[in-house]
């Protein structure tokens, strides 16, 4: 008789201001591989929400959620995630979280960091040598807390050795259905994909959406001003309204940005969102009306013209039934780039 395979074991530890969509994309494939249908025994998957006090940890959007177990033996546990939060809201975890993951890891127990847990386990000095994927919103961010510690902000996940990072977000769902495959079986892992609705695998490696310009750029302002540019792709904000923003006239950003990437910030804005659009025309079967809309085009033949320029070949190459032309509800007016959002020129 074939000997039952060990339950997949993971323990969780939620640092305050959590990120809630980080912790449920985590835990809720590993619920749904560890029994059938949709009936959540801790059969082939067992999981523990690990605290060194009872009360619950609040996550960013209010929601608290309580332990399950105060700090067990680690050895107990295949993994231990640390799903992390709000960087700059105070104290993310105490000091006897800090000496337990120390512990595990002497232990051989893989630990994960999920979001900002990354930054946790970095902290604790248990990220030396190793290789770290963390969210493009945070590239700066570990960047200036850790100097010269290798951090890639292009993947979703990275497994190096026993030591996994994840940049969070839907990321996270990915990296529980890896686990659960190398752990239990490629159709469990498949179960959890197809009742959450993922319609394919991601590895670690696939690339996130979008990841900023301007990476290292030294200025904050420039900084603040890419990161205003990627948040507001699809309607963007207008060059002025940005510089108003950071508290400089538009002369003033135009000048530092030129200082600091020798562009003019509509050129970037422009370059940001023709980036974009050739992700999603790589990584999805949405029409090209659709990509145009979304990177923040209100004319689909402009769109098609700057695409081109950049990339050097038109977005509705390889394409079937790219609908090209006016779309619907754009003006006629344009500005120097000859988009409109909103009825805003924004170039």
């Amino acid at each position: 008789m074939m000997a039952r395979r060990r339950p997949l074991s993971i323990g969780i530890i939620l640092a305050e201001n959590f990120t809630l969509s980080a912790f449920s994309l985590f835990i809720d494939p590993i619920r749904l591989a560890a029994d059938e249908s949709d009936r959540s025994r801790p059969i082939q998957c067992r999981w523990s929400i690990l605290s060194s006090r009872p009360e619950p940890v609040r996550a960013s959007c209010g929601v608290s959620v309580g332990q399950t177990v105060r700090f067990p033996d680690p050895r107990e546990f295949d993994y231990v995630a640390v799903i992390g939060g709000i960087l700059h809201g105070g104290r993310q975890v105490d000091e006897a979280t800090i000496t337990y993951l120390q512990a595990a890891a002497r232990a051989g127990v893989t630990l994960i960091g999920v979001c900002t847990g990354s930054f946790i386990l970095c902290r604790a000095g248990l990220m030396e040598g190793r290789r770290v994927c963390v969210n493009w919103l945070h590239y700066q961010d570990f960047l200036d807390a850790f100097p010269g510690h290798a951090v890639s902000a292009e993947r979703l996940f990275e497994a190096d050795g026993d030591r996994i990072t994840c940049a969070g977000g839907a990321g996270a769902a990915d990296l529980a259905t890896f686990l659960i495959e190398r752990h239990i079986g490629r159709s469990a892992a498949q179960k959890s994909r197809q009742v959450l609705l993922f319609d394919s695998a991601r590895g670690g490696e696939e690339a996130q959406p979008h990841p900023p310009v301007g990476d290292g750029v030294a200025d904050p302002r420039v900084r603040r001003a890419l990161l205003l540019m990627e948040q507001n792709l699809a309607d963007p904000l207008p060059i002025a309204g940005i510089a108003a923003r950071l508290g400089l006239s538009t002369r003033q950003l135009e000048r530092v940005f030129h200082a600091a990437l020798g562009r003019r910030p509509s050129a970037l804005y422009r370059t940001l969102r023709l980036r974009y659009a050739r992700w999603l025309l790589d990584n999805t079967n949405r029409s090209v009306t659709d990509i145009a809309l979304d990177a923040g085009f209100s004319d689909c033949a402009h769109f098609s013209r700057q695409f081109k320029e950049l990339h050097g070949f038109p977005p509705s190459g390889g394409r079937v039934g790219g609908n090209l032309g006016r779309l619907p509800g754009a003006g006629d007016g344009r500005g120097e780039g000859g988009e409109l959002a909103g009825g805003r020129v924004f170039e």
